[in-house]
């Protein structure tokens, strides 16, 4: 028969065991495997000029689209009227809609009087075309509002969608606060001059990046060169959309309370970058500005996907479970911007509980992943578990309660 000291010591080397075992799964849970290295290495890292200010804008910046993060900018949180800008909202409005099958393509939409006095030719601003008391195709509408920056059409469509331009204006602001544009309120689909109604540079940037991610055939309008309702043919106003091939979007806007606006979108390779320039002084400046701009961004920064969604990044010890490690991933792509050349210096780092008890469902939030450069924080994720950890039987998990409560002591 063992003694009492021998059984201590028996007990004493599971409990050495389980916590090795527990160590173990921690560093390999704050040592993720190091991201892929690039297809094509950069070259080494070049000191990175201030970006080209705008000559007269009140506001303006340049956004990388994968991330969200503003490479540069100016009054970046100043609220100003957004003018046409506006109608971009309106067109994010119109897409979550007709994926909710609220409304058709096909809907025969009506140019009301009321649009048509409000928004039409007889007014000061720019218009569609379509002739008052008749209908037209919701989609043949819309790009009349986008193409040709039609006021008519965008309040035709919001009396359409709503029954009146007040009630999508409450949409809008629904909208706008699900994307969380906290700086932002309207009052119109159209963006013409009323009091209270308002956006930023950043939240007009990061409207332009939901309309690009979540609705893709919806922003395709946007870089349509022309569109002709009857016997008139009207050019897009982006004069982007003529000087550099990689530009599809996304939209101007005019009028004498907000001169001169432009936000745009261009894509080359794999990287996208959204500009907006806002209170410009001519549709020239607005142009030179925002191209300016994002060829500054293309050239000084790029992009990377750091992990693919469900990869396994890490590993961790798990409790009571039919096996004793769970896997660790992302849920989405994990991309992250950086100073061209400095991909290599970036640093994973992952925060995750001391402690994971079975049952874990596959999906499953664990923790984070922060990646590093410079010693802050660049980009971060949920951490998740790839597959699921079952629940073990009865003294497999008696057995990991002694554990644990040793562990304790």
């Amino acid at each position: 028969m063992k003694t009492l000291g021998a059984l201590r010591q028996g007990a004493v080397r599971v409990w050495l065991g389980a916590a090795c075992a527990v160590l173990t799964g921690l560093v390999l849970a704050q040592t993720p495997a190091a991201p892929p290295a690039p297809a094509n290495p950069a070259p080494p890292p070049l000191t990175i000029p201030d970006a080209p200010k705008p000559a007269a804008a009140k506001a303006w910046l340049v956004m990388d689209d994968a991330t969200g993060k503003v490479l540069a900018g100016e009054n970046i949180d100043l609220r100003l009227e957004p003018a046409s800008i506006t109608k971009v909202m309106t067109s994010y409005v119109i897409a979550a809609e007709l994926k909710a099958k609220r409304i058709k393509s096909t809907d025969k939409v009506m140019m009301s009087e009321n649009a048509w006095r409000t928004g039409g030719a007889g007014t000061d601003g720019s218009y569609s075309g379509f002739e008052v008391n008749k209908t037209a195709s919701l989609e043949q509408m819309e790009m009349g509002m986008v193409i040709q920056s039609g006021n008519d059409a965008a309040i035709a469509l919001a009396e359409h969608i709503a029954g009146s331009e007040a009630a999508f204006a409450t949409l809008m602001n629904d909208y706008a606060k699900r994307l969380g544009l906290t700086n932002t309120h309207f009052v119109n689909a159209t963006g013409l001059s009323a009091e209270g109604h308002y956006s930023t540079a950043r939240d007009l940037a990061m409207l332009g990046r939901a309309l690009i991610r979540d609705f893709p055939g919806q922003y395709a309008f946007n870089k349509i060169r022309e569109f002709t309702v009857g016997p008139i043919t009207q050019r897009n106003r982006n004069l982007l959309l003529w000087r550099d091939d990689s530009v599809d979007g996304i939209k101007t806007g005019h009028h004498s309370g907000a001169g001169y606006c432009l936000l745009s979108s261009a894509k080359r390779g794999d990287q996208r970058l959204i500009s907006v320039i806002l209170h410009a002084k001519s549709e020239e400046e607005r142009a030179v500005d925002s191209l300016a701009l994002l060829n500054w961004g293309f050239r000084f920064y790029e992009t990377h996907r750091l992990y693919q969604a469900d990869a396994v990044v890490a590993s961790h010890k798990v409790w009571k479970g039919t096996t004793d490690v769970v896997k660790l991933g992302l849920d989405q792509p994990l991309l992250v911007s950086t100073p061209r050349g400095r991909y290599s210096e970036l640093k994973p780092l992952m925060d995750v509980p001391k402690t994971l008890v079975a049952p874990i469902k596959a999906g499953h939030k664990i923790g984070t992943v922060r990646v590093m450069l410079d010693g802050k924080i660049v980009m971060e994720a949920p951490l998740v578990a790839v597959e699921g950890v079952a629940e073990a039987g009865f003294f497999k998990r008696l057995w990991h309660d002694f554990l644990m409560w040793w562990d304790s002591v």
